[in-house]
């Protein structure tokens, strides 16, 4: 008996841009195009999984998961203005099947980071019909969730939120957009903190979905996944902390009363002074992303979730990028034991996905490699798994038993 549930989900997620390749109906794909060349390195075909779907799949149930969390393409869906596209959405509809014929659960995400180009160059999440547009594609691709029983409708809103002007890169140059004042889009670069303005649109968005959700498809369980931080507050700076939580992560949390289970997304974890987030520091530890190496920032985000919303949890991601698997290994079995720490001590967690199944397109580079599985991007996109994969799927086959106190 171990403190994991018997039907405990155990899989990986990708991100349709980030595996699939030639997304160019996309907004990132415009971004990445765009003749000021903020992204140091393209999408392309990125790991071509638009095509070799089957094999990834193949290769998570055989490296012993039992769950795949991908995401479904709205610029591939509606590439033009209210023109929907009944081949890639037998596409996805095939995508399920194979999840199905190799018995892992297909966990779905409706939204993950882009946007067809109209709808962005509209005005993006700004747009007056944003909700009604999005629910329109959603009620779409609901016809072929029928036997789906997990959906995200929204991946990271409060990171989709810090992207919501990324458009305006768009066909300007380098000049253009230093005479407008327009920031690097550096993921390494300090983040500002999400537009609280912008949360309602957001939080719209997803309620819209859920709507068409629980009529077309009331069998399933709905949410959204939210990128946690782990802050935590340093002496004497709670108020800060509260304020700072409200606006990263709070405004969305109070959006799931209605939701069946929250999405936590996990990596790292910062202090907060009086001032907000502290940087991370300049470090050997630090990953591939500059971020600070933090395991327990998993079990920090499930005990804080659990007790302000006591609602179930589903780990949507969580993962570093290191070029080190025996590190990749080590980093997940801390994050893993927090997990059951945190469900010893109450918390309902129904699942973990761990981020990536493959090494893919990290939004501009390619090199923070998070995968499970190595891709050949330069000669035939052959696959390799990783031994973290094999451990993973040794994890799950004995519910983590071996991880618990004691084992």
């Amino acid at each position: 008996m171990t403190v994991l549930r018997d039907d405990f989900i155990w899989g990986a997620a990708t991100a349709a841009h980030q595996v699939e390749g030639d997304n160019i109906a996309s907004d990132f794909w415009a971004v990445e195009h765009s003749p000021a060349r903020l992204l140091p390195e393209k999408s392309g075909s990125a790991c071509d999984s638009f095509h070799r779907y089957r094999e990834d799949i193949r290769l998570a149930a055989a490296g012993g998961l039992k769950a795949y969390r991908f995401s479904i393409e709205w610029a591939r869906i509606e590439p033009a203005d209210g023109e929907f596209s009944r081949a890639a959405l037998l596409h996805y509809r095939d995508m399920i099947d194979a999840c199905h014929e190799y018995g892992l659960e297909p966990i779905i995400t409706l939204h993950h980071f882009t946007c067809p180009l109209w709808f962005a160059l509209g005005g993006g999440i700004q747009r007056a019909d944003a909700a009604d547009r999005f629910a329109a594609y959603v009620r779409y691709v609901s016809e072929i969730l029928h036997d789906v029983h997990w959906i995200v409708t929204i991946n990271e809103p409060n990171i989709l939120n810090l992207m919501s002007g990324m458009t305006a890169v768009i066909g300007k140059s380098a000049e253009e957009l230093r005479a407008a004042g327009l920031a690097s889009t550096d993921q390494r670069a300090a983040l500002p903190a999400p537009s609280l303005e912008l949360a309602p649109k957001l939080i719209a968005m997803h309620a819209a979905a859920r709507a068409v959700l629980r009529q077309s498809v009331p069998d399933a369980q709905v949410g959204w996944a939210l990128a946690a931080q782990a802050f935590t507050p340093t002496p004497g700076n709670e108020e800060v902390f509260e304020q700072v939580f409200h606006q990263w992560e709070g405004v969305y949390l109070d959006a799931t009363a209605e939701d069946d289970f929250i999405g936590v997304q996990a990596y790292t974890s910062q202090p907060v002074d009086a001032s907000g987030p502290v940087p991370h520091p300049d470090s050997p530890d630090n990953t591939l992303t500059g971020w600070a190496y933090r395991p327990d920032a998993l079990g920090i985000n499930l005990r804080r979730y659990w007790e302000r919303c006591g609602k179930p949890l589903l780990v949507t991601e969580n993962g570093i990028a290191t070029a080190d698997d025996a590190r990749r290994i080590a980093y997940t079995t801390e994050a893993l034991r927090g997990l059951i720490a945190a469900v010893a001590d109450g918390a309902d967690v129904r699942g973990y996905c761990h981020w990536s199944l493959l090494d893919n397109y990290e939004w501009g580079r390619w090199e923070p490699t998070f995968g499970l599985i190595a891709v050949d991007r330069e000669r035939d996109f052959a696959r390799t798994p990783k031994p973290s994969l094999a451990w993973l799927g040794r994890i799950a086959a004995e519910n983590a038993a071996s991880l618990e106190p004691g084992a």
